[in-house]
């Protein structure tokens, strides 16, 4: 299995939780929200994680991190809810120093990214939704039947949930993989206990049951694409098409899987990463490959440069010294790794500026 070195980090938000988030491979950022179940140090080189983590992190910085109560940040925290999950992510993105980037979400994760999408137009540049819904499991109109249903798989968690016998682990494990190998369902089985305690689980899961996104889904203003497994028994199909007829021009690629992520071994597994692969950088060329790197303001000077504007114009738009803005084209200059104005105007169009 291939190996790639990781590198973990901490940082504080507003209400004093301490957050692990990682980063691996190099190049432009590629940000993933949180999921449940997340624990980056023994997600890393596993059965069911490595191959998306690997694929995930080739000619890119892939920025994941553990959410509040849970994985190596801090399980003993006073707020458990679905705007301190939006938090986390604004912290960890900020910790990191980025400004604009394409972001992933998985599972709750994917309500979690629309979120974050909506409150930070300008710093989302493409979204990508794996196995998502927009409603929780108790605003989906339930049946007094369901919501009992939901009830039991919370106690199921708080009371099984950090016990040796992975019995009661195991019923969860297969929603999440019922296509898994063995192996595979062992560690999805030991991930659930070490990931966070019983009454986190239970707290989540109660969090979870009542999302509901779907007033925000229809405000995202990015390029969007939503993957979802057609036999998904975590997150309902139908859930994953909800989202993509909200989001205006969103992209639509079912797979054809059981499983509530692809696995390593699945058909679906390289036409998963190829797509999105391939989605981040298409049409979107000046959020993709150099262009990633600038930062907001130096998108505002490349958007100007690439109109014809000369020094003088750009600093009475902007508001800035011209010295200030020579300084800013330099540090463009050497981003886009261009020598001249000319170059850089050309790469500029080439990638969709300039029409502003």
């Amino acid at each position: 299995m291939e190996k790639r070195k990781q590198h973990i980090r901490f940082c504080t938000t507003a209400d004093g939780v301490r957050l692990a988030y990682a980063t691996t491979g190099s190049g432009p950022p590629l940000v993933k929200a949180a999921n449940w179940l997340n624990h980056l140090d023994f997600d890393w080189g596993s059965p069911v994680w490595n191959h998306i983590l690997l694929g995930l992190s080739a000619g890119r910085t892939f920025v994941r991190y553990d959410t509040r109560g849970c994985g190596l940040s801090d399980w003993v925290v006073a707020t458990l809810s679905f705007d301190a999950w939006v938090a986390d992510l604004e912290t960890v993105v900020d910790a990191a120093g980025l400004e604009r980037f394409p972001l992933l979400g998985i599972s709750q994760g994917a309500a979690v990214a629309i979120a974050y999408a909506v409150r930070h137009p300008t710093r989302v540049s493409h979204l990508i939704l794996h196995g998502g819904f927009a409603r929780g499991r108790l605003k989906r109109d339930p049946t007094p039947a369901q919501r009992e249903e939901a009830d039991m798989l919370v106690k199921l968690a708080e009371l099984g949930w950090g016990k040796e016998n992975p019995a009661f682990r195991q019923f969860f494990t297969t929603q999440f993989i019922p296509g898994g190998t063995p192996e595979q369902h062992a560690w999805f089985n030991e991930l659930e206990r070490v990931s966070s305690s019983p009454e986190n689980a239970g707290r989540y899961m109660r969090v979870i049951n009542e999302i509901d996104v779907t007033a925000l889904a229809p405000r995202v203003a990015c390029p969007t694409l939503v993957t979802h497994a057609t036999k998904d028994a975590r997150a309902p199909f139908d859930e994953g098409r909800l989202i993509a007829s909200l989001i205006p021009g969103a992209r639509f690629f079912p797979l054809e899987s059981r499983n509530h992520v692809p696995l390593e071994a699945e058909p679906v597994w390289p036409k998963w990463r190829d797509e999105v692969i391939a989605f981040i950088r298409a049409d979107g060329g000046a959020d993709c490959g150099l262009f990633a790197a600038l930062t907001a303001r130096e998108r505002d000077l490349t958007e100007l440069i690439a109109q014809g504007r000369d020094n003088a114009q750009i600093a009475a738009v902007l508001g800035l010294s011209e010295k200030t803005v020579r300084n800013h084209i330099t540090s463009i200059f050497a981003k886009l790794e261009v020598e001249n104005r000319s170059q850089a105007i050309v790469r500029a169009r080439e990638a969709g500026f300039g029409g502003g």
